[in-house]
């Protein structure tokens, strides 16, 4: 059996080129691909016959989703990932297969023995990944938990009109202009964040949509942003966001 892995973790390949060996001691590992754009070349020379696959979903480089927008995969695959098991009931409500990881000697028996017992010609299409892709990317973060004095208090997003840094610290404020520190740098928050709900206008500041009272012209091509309830600064959407900043306005 000749087995392609597309992993860009090098523990986590090894683990897999092991296990497959005890499963078969005369597997072919064709190559070990650490990118999506590793992988795309490797499809689309087509010079390979490749019995199964093994391809994690999270590459260095993006989604190993993205592979098949750019190229025809005609071998049977089994996806790798770590993706919780609510993220994954859409891998099988579209019937695709998966390992979870740590991946067991097990589960990665019983899945190339179903593969073999079905003789899957199963190719998969970028489409087929729409679901699936929405599931795993939707999944951002709806609270924020913060300790004042002895308390716990927990912000739903909609109760945060922008998140900022001060001094090293971050912090979210409420629509009442109360600030509160919260353990995360704001690059970090950025990602949590839905990005169709907020914005990052500059290095300081993200705002939430639902916030943003007026929009002003300002000096040099920026603009000036008032919201429901004054922050601590002038929130100034720095030029070269204005461009990104208008697109987002109209999603």
């Amino acid at each position: 059996m000749k087995c392609l892995i597309i992993e860009d973790e090098k523990i986590a390949a090894q683990r897999l080129k092991e296990l497959l060996l005890e499963y078969d001691s005369e597997t072919e590992i064709v190559e070990v691909i650490q990118s999506v754009r590793k992988s795309v070349e490797f499809f689309n020379k087509g010079t390979q016959s490749i019995d199964l696959i093994f391809m994690d979903i999270q590459l260095s480089d993006g989604l190993s989703f993205e592979i098949f927008e750019q190229s025809m995969v005609s071998s049977p695959i089994i996806f790798t990932t770590a993706y919780d098991e609510y993220a994954l009931r859409a891998f099988k409500v579209n019937s695709i297969d998966y390992l979870l990881k740590p991946i067991d000697f097990g589960e990665l028996s019983q899945a190339i023995n179903k593969f073999k017992e079905s003789n899957s010609t199963q190719q998969y299409s970028a489409k087929v990944f729409d679901t699936v892709l929405k599931t795993l990317t939707n999944n951002y973060k709806e609270k924020f938990v913060v300790k004042v004095g002895e308390h716990i208090k927990v912000f739903h997003t909609d109760e945060v009109q922008c998140f900022f840094s001060l001094q090293k610290a971050t912090f979210l404020q409420t629509p009442a202009g109360r600030d509160y520190a919260i353990n995360y740098s704001l690059d970090q928050v950025e990602e949590l964040l839905d990005p169709k709900r907020f914005f990052r206008i500059n290095r300081k500041y993200i705002v939430a949509f639902s916030s943003i009272k007026d929009i002003i012209s300002y000096s040099n091509s920026r603009l000036l942003l008032k919201l429901n309830c004054n922050a601590n600064d002038d929130l100034i959407i720095s030029r070269e966001r204005v461009s990104l900043f208008k697109e987002w306005l109209e999603k």
